[in-house]
Order: C-alpha cells, then sequence, then structure tokens
C-alpha cells in the first residue's frame, strides 16, 4: 500500500522510518523499538499475535504490563482502496487517536461461577450435551421428553418450568412437579413402560396424564420401588445455578440480549454452533470481572415524580430487560448484572441522567477532536466519520478493504471515510454527533450490522433526524447524519454504494470546546458553536425556533391559558428546574434551554392545560426566564393579603357551592387567607365550641 512517511510523520509531530515487511525481515527494527518506553504503537492488526509474542521473547524489552502495543489498521481502512494514494490524512488520524490512553478505570461487576450447569430439553441431546462438558461442569438436566440413557448418570429434574431468572453465577429456576412418578426413587428397570396398557409412559419416566386412563398398572408393577403415587401433591422445587444452556426450540428468556451464562441452542442450531456452545460453557468456570458500563444520577432523571410516570424512555428501549421503574423513589433501577453495555440508554436519555462510562463521554470526545484535527492537519478535508462496533463492523470494514485490494471495480473505504470502533453502535448519540460535525466532520455515519436490537435502529433513527432538523435548518446543505445498515458479506456492494456518498457541507470554523461530563452541557455547547459559525449563511433559517421531530430533547411548551389555574403542581413535577413559580406573583416562568421534554408537567397538570412542543429556540431567550402565565390574586375578604388566583379560588368556590360541609360561614371562610380562617373560626360567635357539648 502506498505510505507517505515524510507527511504522515509531519502529521504526528515525530520521524518516521519507513518499513516493508516489519513483521519479517524488518523484524529488529521493532525489537529497538521494544526496548525503549516511548509509546509503541503498530499500524497492523493482523500481525499482533506475533508481535506480541516477539516482544515477549525480546531481551531487555519493556515489559506488556508496563508499556502495551497498540494496534491499528491502516491498510484495510484505508491504504487498501481506489482512493488509497489520497488516504495519508485518514492514516495519520487513525495512528494519532491510536496514541492515545486507554479510558480511565471504572467500577467493574463481578460473577461467580462454580460450574453448576442445568441442561433444559428433550433426555437424549440433553445427555449427549452433558457428556461434553460433564468433566469440566457439575451438570443437571431439566427433561422435557424424550428418552433417556437407562445409566443414571446426571441428576434429572422432572416437571414444568415455572420461571427461569438471573445471570452468570445466580440463575434461579423454579418446577413445578405434578407427576405421579418420583424420579429420585425411581431405578429405570422399565416395569412401569411395559406395563402401562396406554403407552403413556415414555423413557424420560413421566406419565402423560392426558393419555393415562387410570388402570394403574404402573403401580402395581412398581409396588416394590414405590416410586408411583397419583395422589402425590403437586410439588414446587427450587434450585440454584451457575449457567443455563437451554435446548429448546424458544428460549427462556424473551429479550434480545440474553443474560451471561445463559446459551441458547434450538435444535436447527449447526455444528459450529455447538462447538461455540460447548466451549464457551466450559470457560464459564470461575470469578470474572466486566465494567460497570453506566453512571445514574438520580436527581437529574426525569422518570417520574408523584407517582407520575414521565421519561420512560430507557426503560423501554433496553433490549436486555436491565432497567426497570421505581416509581415510589422517582428513579429507575439499573441491574448492572444484567446490562450489556450497549448504551442505548445513554443515548435516547433527554437529561444525561444515565450516562456511558467506559469510554466516558468526555474520553470519547477527546478522540473524536483528536481524529479531526489529526486530518485537518494532514490536509484532509470533508471528513466522514463511520462508527462501527468492534467485532462485526470491523469485521465489515476490513471484508471491505480485502475486497478492494483483489477487486479493482470495488472502491473500498474511501480516502475521507474515518472508521471509528465502538463497544457498541448505540452508545453514542445526538451529543457526541453533533459534537463531531462541529468538531469538522462532514457527516457521521453509524454502521449496523443486524447484531442490535430492533429498536435500537428505531431509536437511532429519531436521534438523527433531531440531529439533521437542526444542521439543515442553520444552513448546512447536505446530509450528515445515516444509518448504514448490512448484515454480512453479502451486503459488501451495497456498503462500498453507501461509502461512496458526496461529502455535506460542514462547519466553516472547528469547534475547540471540550466534551463535558454532563450530556446537555455539550449539546448545548455544540448548538452555540453552530448558531455563531452558521450565523452568515444565506440559507440559514430566519425563522425564531426550527421546529423539532417528537423524540427531541430540545422544545418548549404550550400553556392553555384559559384553562390553567396557576396550581403550580406542574413546578414541583418539573425535574430540570425548566419550571418556576414566582414567590411575589401567581406566575408560571419558564427556561427553555432547561427544558428536557419528558412531559413530567403535561401528565401532572389537572387541568390538561399543557402541550409539549420540540423545537430549538435560536434567539438568546432560549436562555432567559420568562413568564408564559400568570393571574391576577384573589384578595383575603378580612384582610385584603392576596392568596392564590382569582381563578383558582372562584374554580373551587364553584365545586364546592353545593357540598354541604361548606355552607354558610363555612362557604366565606373560603374566601379568607390561612391566617383569618383560624381567627375567625375562634372569634365567630355562631361557631360550636368544644367546652359547649
Amino acid at each position: 500500500m502506498p505510505l507517505n512517511a515524510k507527511a504522515l510523520g509531519d502529521a504526528l509531530d515525530e520521524d518516521l522510518t519507513l518499513h516493508t515487511t516489519l513483521c519479517r525481515r524488518d523484524a529488529p527494527a521493532f525489537q529497538r523499538a521494544t526496548r525503549s518506553s516511548d509509546e509503541l504503537v503498530v499500524a497492523c492488526t493482523q500481525e499482533s499475535r506475533l508481535f506480541t509474542e516477539l516482544s515477549q521473547e525480546t531481551e531487555g524489552a519493556v515489559s506488556l504490563d508496563v508499556r502495551p502495543i497498540r494496534f491499528v489498521n491502516i491498510r484495510e481502512t484505508g491504504g487498501w482502496g481506489r482512493e488509497a494514494k489520497q488516504a495519508t490524512p485518514k492514516m495519520a488520524a487513525l495512528l494519532a487517536a491510536a496514541r492515545l490512553p486507554d479510558p480511565e478505570p471504572v467500577p467493574t461487576v463481578t460473577y461467580k461461577s462454580e460450574g453448576r450447569l442445568l441442561i433444559i430439553g428433550p433426555l437424549e441431546r440433553a445427555e449427549a450435551m452433558a457428556a461434553l462438558v460433564s468433566d469440566a461442569l457439575d451438570v443437571t438436566l431439566l427433561a422435557t421428553g424424550g428418552s433417556g440413557q437407562q445409566a443414571r448418570q446426571y441428576p434429572v429434574i422432572a416437571g414444568e418450568l415455572q420461571s427461569l431468572r438471573g445471570w452468570l453465577g445466580a440463575f434461579d429456576v423454579v418446577v413445578s412437579s405434578r407427576n405421579p412418578i418420583d424420579l429420585d426413587l425411581c431405578t429405570r428397570c422399565n416395569a412401569c413402560v411395559a406395563a402401562c396398557p396406554e403407552g403413556a409412559i415414555g423413557l424420560d419416566y413421566q406419565i402423560d396424564l392426558s393419555r393415562c386412563q387410570s388402570h394403574r398398572a404402573c403401580v402395581k408393577a412398581c409396588e416394590a420401588v414405590g416410586a408411583i403415587n397419583f395422589q402425590r401433591d403437586a410439588q414446587e422445587r427450587e434450585e440454584k445455578f451457575d449457567l443455563v444452556l437451554d435446548l429448546r426450540a424458544a428460549p427462556g428468556f424473551t429479550q434480545h440480549a440474553l443474560p451471561q451464562g445463559y446459551v441458547h441452542l434450538p435444535p436447527a442450531a449447526d455444528a459450529l454452533a455447538q462447538v461455540r456452545a460447548v466451549t464457551q460453557l466450559r470457560d464459564l468456570v470461575g470469578e470474572f470481572e466486566k465494567p460497570k458500563f453506566f453512571t445514574y444520577k438520580q436527581k437529574l432523571c426525569a422518570h417520574g415524580r408523584n407517582q407520575t410516570v414521565g421519561c420512560n424512555a430507557c426503560v423501554d428501549v433496553c433490549s436486555a430487560s436491565a432497567i426497570s421503574s421505581d416509581l415510589k423513589r422517582q428513579q429507575i433501577v439499573v441491574n448492572p448484572n444484567l446490562c450489556v453495555g450497549c448504551g442505548t440508554c445513554t443515548t435516547v436519555c433527554p437529561t444525561g441522567a444515565i450516562s456511558y462510562a467506559y469510554p466516558r463521554a468526555s474520553e470519547q470526545g477527546v478522540k473524536l477532536r483528536t481524529l479531526l484535527a489529526t486530518y485537518a492537519k494532514a490536509g484532509g478535508k470533508d471528513a466522514a466519520l463511520l462508527l462501527h462496533s468492534q467485532q462485526a463492523g470491523a469485521e465489515l470494514v476490513n471484508d471491505l478493504g480485502r475486497l478492494a485490494q483483489l477487486d479493482k471495480t470495488v472502491r473500498g473505504v474511501p480516502a475521507r471515510v474515518i472508521p471509528l470502533p465502538l463497544w457498541h453502535t448505540a452508545s453514542t448519540g445526538i451529543d457526541l454527533w453533533l459534537t463531531a460535525f462541529a468538531y469538522g466532520a462532514s457527516q457521521v455515519w453509524v454502521l449496523m450490522t443486524g447484531e442490535e436490537a430492533p429498536q435500537y435502529f428505531d431509536a437511532l433513527r429519531e436521534q438523527m433526524a433531531v440531529a439533521e432538523s437542526i444542521v439543515q435548518a442553520l444552513g448546512y446543505s447536505g446530509q450528515h447524519f445515516k444509518l448504514i445498515e448490512v448484515r454480512d458479506a453479502r451486503d459488501l456492494a451495497a456498503l462500498d454504494a453507501e461509502l461512496a456518498e458526496a461529502p455535506a457541507q460542514g462547519v466553516t470554523k472547528a469547534a475547540s470546546f471540550a466534551v463535558q461530563p454532563e450530556k446537555r452541557a455539550t449539546l448545548d455547547l455544540a448548538i452555540d458553536h453552530l448558531l455563531h459559525d452558521s450565523a452568515t449563511r444565506a440559507n440559514r433559517t430566519t425563522d425564531a425556533a426550527i421546529a423539532l421531530p417528537a423524540a427531541s430533547p430540545l422544545g418548549t411548551l404550550n400553556i392553555n391559558r384559559d384553562a390553567c389555574t396557576l396550581c403550580l403542581s406542574c413546578v414541583s413535577a418539573c425535574p430540570a428546574s425548566a419550571l418556576q413559580d414566582n414567590a411575589e406573583r401567581p406566575q408560571l416562568r419558564f427556561i427553555e434551554k432547561n427544558c428536557v421534554q419528558c412531559g413530567l408537567c403535561a401528565t401532572t397538570c389537572p387541568e390538561n392545560a399543557i402541550e409539549l412542543q420540540p423545537r430549538l429556540l435560536l434567539t438568546e431567550q432560549r436562555r432567559q426566564q420568562r413568564v408564559i402565565n400568570e393571574a391576577e390574586p384573589y384578595r383575603c375578604i378580612r384582610c385584603q393579603k392576596p392568596f392564590g388566583t382569582l381563578k383558582g379560588i372562584e374554580a373551587m368556590l364553584g365545586k364546592l357551592t353545593g357540598h354541604s360541609m361548606f355552607q354558610g360561614q363555612a362557604l366565606e371562610r373560603l374566601k379568607m387567607c390561612g391566617d383569618c380562617r383560624v381567627v375567625d373560626l375562634y372569634t365567630n360567635p355562631n361557631e360550636t365550641k368544644i367546652s359547649d357539648l
């Protein structure tokens, strides 16, 4: 592939020497580099194992625990393709990003597994799978029919599976047994099978009660052992397991992301799937750790107030069923053991209450700025970021690069397209997309490979529609944000065509702000930069506000002033302090920048007087407090002190006038302030006193 060592060195501020076969003939140059404590980046992922072994075998090499080698692919991602000669800026950007430090450590989630495995399925298949793992795992079978071996090699549970919950090292299984045959007593002598005239007893040693005609010949045949009792009450049995292998056609969990430690191997699974399942299970014994992928700040959460649900986006989108509602505590609950780190909850969260922790948004921001700044420094223009997963997405990008090397009709990854691997493609959202655009990216594309949950596609499309609406209205022409959907190598031609899309119009001046830990703060910085950058664009909207799709985390409120009584229940419900009252006057005030469009105010309002309006206000009024409703105060009929609102008190009087408890003086007392009511109660001679009773 074409390499310009001088241009790369200038962009990276270091002297680079060109090697042709660093993993073979030029290996001594690599070995010399391993003896230095400086950062070591190897632009080859294909031979990463070889380079690692060579470093470990080199005398005087710095330990990999002290100074790890960072590997980056610049070949399939740019060096192989029709535009390889123009890919130097992209190569420089990828090399610069590879030099960045690893993300800061985060708390971990620990799993402990002793290898207690439950296999659910027909006996013959369950026993066959058990034979492959029983030397490493403690196997128990839950029979769902079939014919078992005569030898009792594994404990067998028979009955109906009532519930299956948990994760690696902590699965809870509840089985209900209504069958007359007790498998703990059964000796598998087959006498009952032979004696049953209806053939209702199979070699799983369970009776099909729908076929049984109550001859009880089986009871007589089993008299010596006593394993059959038709009078036995149904029993529930609860067991705990570390691992579960489910051989049934339908999995025991309904969510898209199955819990760790649970393996589903349907009857139609091929041999490769069976090998993978066996290998995976055998390795899941011991203690394991994974990052805690999220952080949660309850005070920012707009999920609920006063038993009323507002924003439910994270609960609805989670593919692992790891997020649940806890309205009593006005929050959500995230189970870190079930969380798989997809980050979609952070993408759809309008407040930033739940944020991605590994890597943090600020660390992703540093990587984005490094990529785009280095690309621009090396002379690159119209950069398009291609966000993809670290495994399936990276494989497709590499496949496209290799195909471009072999098939000259294939374009390959264009010189302006910079692939950026993520733990999960749904882990970034509108704040980082708009930030990347503000940093100088012409476009931001997300490569989806079908491994994602179906609801993730909709969530990302909705968020991208919001981002696209903003930049289009600000005068940036072209399509800036899109999903690219491919499945596997069969779709490489479609991927090649998608990546060949023409550049969209980008910013005039790249932003310099840093991504903040808070999502809303980053979003504000990105929008402010785009507002300033687009100020002189002729095709920028002249409207004061940009209408946005319903999924927008930005917007205002429309108040029906005729219906609103200024009860201010919406103020107490607002989690973002967007709605505020006035201690001096009956007023409802609003700060649009703070509004997250959660809808709590609308669902709380007893008069249904509030309607959400997604939009982006382009004037400075977006940050300023403004009055959206006010009313004439109602004055106490005794002291003239204002309390409540005229509309609110009149509405209350209208509803209570006919009530038996509010007649005569009691009704007049409702027109008084709190102090005067007390005075009137104690001074009114017509009031009955308890001492008179």
